[in-house]
This record gives C-alpha cells, sequence and structure tokens, in this order.
C-alpha cells in the first residue's frame, strides 16, 4: 500500500522542500529534487498500470487505501482515501509521465528564470492535486483535487505575475472555471440528496436500483431543482448535467472554453502540463469515473454528445486562423477534448479515456516542440516571423512533424498501421456513426469535419514555421540554435509514445481485451454495445477520416507551399468569415460586453454608492463627522477670558440648583 502513497505524496514531498526551502537549497537542488521526484512517481506510475491493468488483479475488486478520516457529520461519512483501478492506473501514467518529462524539459527552457525554485513547486503542487483528484474515492475528495487544479492553474499561468496579461489570463481561468464549479458543486449537492452519500461504492450500487422499472410508476418529486419537482428519471438527468457542467469549465468545452487559448500567456512547460494530459482531461475522467450515473441519463448522454461535437468544430475553425503557434496548439486541445466528450456520449467510454490517453503523448510532444522552437528564435511565437527553420533546428522538427502525423491520425485503415492519434481518433468517428443516439449522426460529420480542418491547420503550422523562406530578422535567424539535450530527451519518450501507444494499447482500451483490461472501472448498461457495432462500420465510414486528413494535407500545402500568396488573397477576398474566426467567433467581446462590463458597472455603483456613500457616509465617517461637528462647537467655548467661564459656571449652578430642587419633589 506504500508503493500508492508513494506515488501520490511524493509530488507533495517536492513542492514542499521546493517551495518553503527553495531559497535555502538553491536553484539547481530545487530542479533536481522535485524531478527526481516526480521520475520515481512516474516509474511507479508505470508499474502500476501494468500490475492493475494487464490482469493481475482480475476477479479483485477495487483497491482502496486509506489514508485518514476526514469528515463525519450527519449523514455525510468521508475518510481520505486512494481508489485505484484501471482508469486510476492510466491516469497514474498519463499525469506522472508528462509532469516529470515537463519537469525535466523546464531545467533547459527555464534555465536564465530567477524564480525556477518556484516554478518547479508550483509545479508538483500542481500534479499532486491532479493526484488527489484521480484517486478519490469520494466526490468531496475529487472536488478537493478540482479546486487544487484550479489553484495550481492560476499560479502557474500567472507565474510571471509582472506581465499585466498574464494576471489577466490568470484571472480569468480562475473565474470562468468557477462559473462550471458552481454546477459541479450543485451536482454533488443532488447526488447526496438522492443517494443520501457521496461514496462511489454507495452511489453506484444505489445507481442500479435507483431507477424504477420500465412501466412502473415514476411519478415521486425526489428533488427540487431551480423551482422545477423533478421525478427520478428527471433528478438523474439534472444531476448529470450539473455535473458535466463542471467538466465544461475544466475541460473547456463550448461557452466555457474562452479561459483556454488564454493561458497560453504561462511559461510553455505550463501550457504542455496543462492543456496535454492534466487539467483539461479531468473532465473526461469525472464523466468517465461517473458513468455509472450518466449510463442510467439517455438525455444527459445527448447533450454531453451535442456539446463535444460542437466543440470540436468550433475550435477547428478558429485554428484554421491562428498565428501564435502556441494558440494554434491550444485551440487543437479544444477539439480533440471535444472528440472526448463525443465518445463519452455515445457510450465509447473505453474510447474517449483511449484519445486521452494518446492524445497526452503526442499534444505534450506539441507543446514542448513549440517551445523549443520558441527558445531557438529568441521568444517569438508569431508564425508569420519564422519559415525556414527545418535546417536550423532538424531534431525540433522531426519531433514537431512526429505530434503532427499523430496528431492528424495517419495510418491506413483496416490495419495496424498508424499513429496513436489514428487508432484513437478513428474509434470515436466510428463509435459515434455507429451509435443509435439522437445526436450520433450530426457528431459523426461535425468530427469528419473537424478532421479535416485539423490537419490543414496542423500541417500549416509546420509549413509556416520550418518551411519556406526565413521571415525573422537578420538577427534572430543568426542566433537559431537547437535545444539543449534537457529539453531533447523529453520530445524523443514523448514521440515515442505518439507513434507507438495506439498500436500497443488500442486491443485493451477499445477492443477485444476491454473487459479483462477495464475489470470493473468503467460501467456499461447491458444494451449497450457500441464496442461490438463499430467494428461493423461501413467502410466507407472507416476511410472518411483518412480523406479528411488527405484533404487537409493537400491543401495546406498547396497554400502555404506551392501558392503561399493564396492564404492572403482569400482574407482579403472573405475579409467578414476570416475576421470572425480570427476574433474566435467573438465570444470574448460578447462575453465583455454581457458579464465583464456589466459586473464592473455594478461593482462600481455598489463602491462609489453603497460602500462611499451608504455605509461609509452614515456609518465610520459619519460618527466620526458628527464627532468632529460636536466638537468643534464646545471649543468656541474656550475663549480665554474670565467673565466668560464665570458666566458658565453661573449657567451650571443655577442648572443643579434647579434640579435638585424640581428632582427633590419626584
Amino acid at each position: 500500500m506504500i508503493l500508492y502513497k508513494a506515488i501520490v505524496f511524493l509530488p507533495l514531498i517536492g513542492a514542499l522542500i521546493a517551495g518553503l526551502g527553495g531559497r535555502a537549497i538553491g536553484a539547481k537542488a530545487s530542479e533536481y529534487i522535485t524531478t527526481g521526484l516526480m521520475m520515481i512517481s512516474a516509474v511507479l506510475s508505470w508499474y502500476v498500470f501494468i500490475h492493475v491493468g494487464f490482469g493481475a488483479h482480475e476477479g479483485e475488486g477495487v483497491i482502496k487505501v486509506e489514508v485518514l478520516r476526514w469528515i463525519q457529520s450527519g449523514g455525510i461519512d468521508v475518510e481520505w482515501s486512494l481508489r485505484v483501478d484501471t482508469l486510476t492506473a492510466v491516469m497514474f501514467v498519463v499525469v506522472n509521465t508528462v509532469s516529470s518529462l515537463v519537469h525535466l524539459y523546464s531545467i533547459g527552457y527555464m534555465h536564465h528564470d530567477p524564480h525556477r525554485p518556484r516554478f518547479f513547486a508550483y509545479l508538483s503542487l500542481f500534479t499532486f492535486a491532479m493526484l488527489m483528484l484521480i484517486t478519490s474515492d469520494n466526490l468531496a475528495q475529487m472536488f478537493f483535487g478540482w479546486e487544487g487544479v484550479g489553484l495550481a492553474s492560476y499560479l502557474l499561468i500567472g507565474f510571471w505575475y509582472k506581465k499585466p496579461s498574464a494576471n489577466a489570463a490568470a484571472m480569468k481561468a480562475f473565474i470562468v472555471n468557477r462559473v462550471g464549479d458552481f454546477g459541479f458543486i450543485l451536482g454533488i449537492s443532488g447526488v447526496f440528496v438522492l443517494f443520501g452519500s457521496i461514496n462511489f461504492e454507495t452511489i453506484f450500487a444505489a445507481a442500479q436500483n435507483f431507477l424504477p422499472a420500465e412501466g412502473a410508476e415514476n411519478a415521486d418529486v425526489v428533488l427540487n431543482l431551480f423551482g422545477m419537482h423533478l421525478d427520478k428519471a428527471d433528478a438523474l438527468t439534472g444531476v448529470c448535467l450539473l455535473l458535466f457542467m463542471g467538466a465544461m469549465g475544466k475541460s473547456a468545452q463550448f461557452l466555457l472554453h474562452t479561459w483556454l487559448p488564454d493561458a497560453m500567456e504561462g511559461p510553455t512547460p505550463v501550457s504542455a502540463l496543462i492543456h496535454a494530459a492534466t487539467m483539461v482531461t479531468a473532465g473526461v475522467f469525472l464523466v468517465a469515473r461517473m458513468s455509472p450515473l450518466f449510463e442510467l441519463s439517455p438525455d444527459a448522454l445527448t447533450v454531453v454528445t451535442i456539446i463535444g461535437a460542437i466543440t470540436a468544430f468550433f475550435a477547428a475553425t478558429v485554428g484554421l486562423v491562428q498565428n501564435d503557434i502556441k494558440r494554434v496548439i491550444a485551440y487543437s486541445t479544444c477539439s480533440q477534448l471535444g472528440y472526448m466528450f463525443v465518445a463519452l456520449g455515445v457510450g465509447a467510454y473505453g474510447a474517449a479515456i483511449f484519445h486521452l490517453f494518446t492524445h497526452a503523448f503526442f499534444k505534450a510532444l506539441l507543446f514542448l516542440g513549440a517551445g523549443s522552437v520558441i527558445h531557438a528564435v529568441s521568444d517569438e511565437q508569431d508564425m508569420r516571423h519564422m519559415g525556414g527553420l527545418r535546417a536550423h533546428i532538424p531534431i525540433t522538427f522531426w519531433m514537431m512533424f512526429v505530434g503532427t502525423i499523430a496528431l492528424t491520425g495517419v495510418g491506413i485503415p483496416g490495419t495496424l498501421i498508424g499513429t496513436a492519434g489514428f487508432f484513437s481518433k478513428d474509434a470515436i468517428i466510428e463509435s459515434s456513426f455507429a451509435s443509435h443516439g439522437p445526436a450520433s449522426g450530426f457528431a459523426f460529420w461535425m468530427l469528419v469535419i473537424a478532421a479535416l480542418f485539423t490537419s490543414f491547420y496542423s500541417w500549416r503550422l509546420v509549413f509556416m514555421t520550418f518551411f519556406g523562406r526565413p521571415r525573422a530578422s537578420a538577427d534572430v535567424m543568426h542566433h537559431v540554435h537547437e535545444s539543449p539535450a534537457v529539453m531533447l530527451v523529453p520530445l524523443y519518450l514523448l514521440a515515442g509514445g505518439a507513434i507507438l501507444a495506439g498500436f500497443l494499447f488500442h486491443d485493451y482500451f477499445f477492443g477485444h481485451d476491454y473487459s479483462h483490461f477495464w475489470k470493473n472501472a468503467l460501467f456499461t448498461l447491458p444494451e449497450n454495445e457500441i464496442l461490438e457495432e463499430y467494428h461493423h462500420v461501413p467502410l466507407w465510414v472507416k476511410w472518411s477520416p483518412f480523406f479528411a486528413m488527405a484533404i487537409g494535407f493537400v491543401t495546406a500545402w498547396y497554400m502555404y507551399i506551392k501558392s503561399p500568396e493564396t492564404p492572403r488573397t482569400l482574407a482579403r477576398q472573405h475579409h467578414v468569415l476570416y475576421n470572425f474566426l480570427l476574433n474566435k467567433w467573438y465570444f470574448d467581446e460578447i462575453y465583455d460586453f454581457l458579464f465583464v462590463r456589466t459586473a464592473k458597472r455594478l461593482g462600481t455603483f455598489l463602491w462609489k454608492k453603497g460602500d462611499i456613500e451608504v455605509i461609509d457616509g452614515y456609518g465610520p465617517n459619519g460618527v466620526a463627522a458628527r464627532v468632529v461637528d460636536v466638537t468643534n462647537r464646545v471649543v468656541r467655548l474656550q475663549t480665554g477670558y474670565l467673565y466668560h467661564y464665570a458666566f458658565a459656571m453661573l449657567l451650571g449652578i443655577a442648572a443643579l440648583v434647579t434640579w435638585m430642587m424640581l428632582g427633590s419633589s419626584f
């Protein structure tokens, strides 16, 4: 049991050492200690992944490791314990592998920063919070990790706090996530009302018999939600939608996505850690963990499917025209998260986690590769000021090439020849077609179109950055250099995962060994036959992602290699559409008008009228002013003339005699 505790708490130990003792031990020691502890945690995570996922615990229940008793209040009895099953083991590998490589990469990338102990402490703290989330055995513990991840991401995005843009981005991420978290905490409350517990084992056991049998009466009101009196079926749907609202915030789904691109203000290793494998996948993990509830609510799954499909399409359209290399990859992350939620919505939970797993490798590779490019061109991020870098940084080019072919899903349908993204993304697209859900057809076409757009903007990034004539200044090109080994080694390892992860694990995540691998970690109803049905989709469905990928590649090649003037011509001819996409569908402007300005106006009114005029005016300031007025009048009596004082004394004596005469008669 000490093994599981070590995986979770070693990052916390590193965070405490670097955070509290960083000044004493120095930057180098902080880097080596936090990175070393993360490496140990990552190695142990792979051991647990193999031990738990590949048969060592077949037929055995969930592994639980109690840490301490936590909350005992009324009907709530919660202990802090680590829940380890296959889903946890997969997340262990994803979180700790990427985090350890990001730690190692940061030793080179951040070597000029004077605040490295604080940076590495934040990285380790973030990892610990994410580990708390994925090992939670109840919703309270999950919420603790959920909010811890939000806090750590705020600190990391705003790490360069002297930059106003970094501060604004950190605040934006924090506030937008609070919107989703409001729904999440209401969903937790709703779960407690329905099941009398927030412990997973109790909830999952009760959920199987929660809904009335088919044809039975279902009129009893069990939950009052926003003025609606809900029976069991509707109450379960309402609770699932509230939980999904929390997932939308953390995983940057449509309408709550606006924080994700702005989070690029943080250092590039932060982008890789947050956007590749950890924070943004928390929502996917939540829905997968709560599959015993979502599986019983077809309406909630339909909403998940629709939101995921819209997100995949929306983010892909915006990525087409972005010029910041990190923002292109950020919108790609947003789009790929939409794919994962579509898979969850159609009941293909294994495919969703499979794509989460493969996506972690190639997206971390792309972000860290982008960091290597930025490092080489003197911190420039605008692709319009790059070009021709292939000959100067060949290793970075080939690593970005591997990440791109994995993201775009290069592979041959019907064979085992393909990159990691080919296996997982195609499984989701085919599952969406095979599903009988009301939104499955819509989701299928949105995902295919998004695959075409993904291929276009991914190859556009490669062509604009590494091909063509150099567009950077002569001084910048003179200093272009390949990254040091400490930054390249993580790229090599991630590239291996981006190539091999799909081939090695597809049978286990969403194939013939599905039941053996997942055991009791994911729940599906007996009528959910998506695993079997997706193998029997028409041939044109299997080939549609390949053709979408090919069309995107050819179009990008033509527009940025063959005819570089074409994009500028199209942008001028269709300037309305171009500006619409460049400005991200104007969501920031809409939210600024509806919410930000309104909140500022309300805050200014309450400040000036409520606080200054009413509270201060009639409260502390008002009382103080009256005291000053009275004392100013009293001071006037002290004139310094003897006859004034004698007259005052006579008045006082007269008043005293009068009181004694009249008062004695009562």
